[in-house]
């Protein structure tokens, strides 16, 4: 872990080792240095959340092709995406939004936006997630847009994942908050079933998402979701994801796998990097 040192009541300075190259191993996570502002110690988590994020959009160059996450964390993102190119300080970025949302709030700050159709490569994705664990594997889409994320993120070069220390767990599900999975509508309760028998042993309850009005939530793409639930951590999370996938009816899961090039982690204390 990294080791924190204050510099001043102003600013807070990581210490840690260079950051690695990427790996889609087990090798255990380095952390990276830098320094952040601040105006006091005490920060808010969204104070912290919005500095991880401006951190993560450092990483961007002109010209770079990127994904636009979803979700509060990756929204300080766009917002900084946003005004760096209305000051002229970050120009000739184009962004592929993962949810309607994203691509409302990305339009309504003037960023130029695409589709995989037309770019099908991506340099830099930067998006949240609902649980990270040590080997960087993630757990997304309690905010609903895990397929369009997954589509989006997987084609990406380097992905960039910006969370608070309390999505940090020992083991996938391991936060006992829902691990979500995007089914067709038909059907639905037959896979609702199926899914809580395939994880009994993790004493899995398993339960159709609704909305505000007590109505299956739809996701963009027109489906519901699944939201697992784990009294104890999986313990394969590629092996989970392979017999999720073998479902018919499911459409994607919430495990993100082997996909994160690092992780910007916003505690009480500042942020760290996190790498393989």
């Amino acid at each position: 872990m990294a080791s924190l040192s204050f510099v001043s009541s102003s600013h807070l300075t990581l210490r840690t080792p260079s950051i690695a190259l990427r790996s889609t191993g087990s090798s255990p996570r380095t952390s990276v240095s830098f320094s952040v502002k601040a105006q006091s110690v005490a920060l808010s988590q969204d104070d912290l959340k919005k500095l991880a994020a401006e951190k993560a959009v450092e990483a961007i160059k002109p010209g770079m092709v990127l994904g636009l996450g979803t979700g509060s964390t990756a929204a300080f993102a766009v917002d900084q995406i946003g005004k760096l190119l209305s000051s002229g300080e970050l120009y000739d970025i184009v962004g592929i939004p993962t949810s309607k949302r994203t691509e409302e709030q990305a339009r309504s700050l003037g960023i130029p936006l695409v589709g995989l159709d037309t770019h099908p490569r991506i340099d830099l994705a930067i998006d949240g997630a609902d649980e990270v664990d040590p080997n960087l594997d993630l757990v997304k889409g309690r905010g609903g847009a895990l397929l369009r994320e997954k589509m989006v993120e997987a084609v990406a070069d380097k992905f960039i994942v910006v969370a608070d220390d309390t999505k940090l767990v020992t083991g996938l599900g391991g936060s006992g908050l829902a691990m979500p999975v995007e089914v067709v509508q038909f059907c639905w309760n037959f896979n609702l079933i199926r899914l809580q028998d395939l994880f009994k042993e993790f004493g899995c309850e398993s339960k159709l998402r609704v909305d505000g009005d007590g109505k299956p939530y739809v996701t963009d793409n027109s489906n519901y979701i699944i939201d697992l639930y784990f009294k104890t951590p999986l313990k394969d999370g590629f092996a989970a994801a392979k017999e999720i996938g073998k479902f018919q009816g499911v459409v994607e899961h919430g495990l993100f796998l082997g996909m994160a090039t690092s992780v910007i982690i916003a505690g009480k204390n500042g942020v760290e990097v996190m790498t393989k």
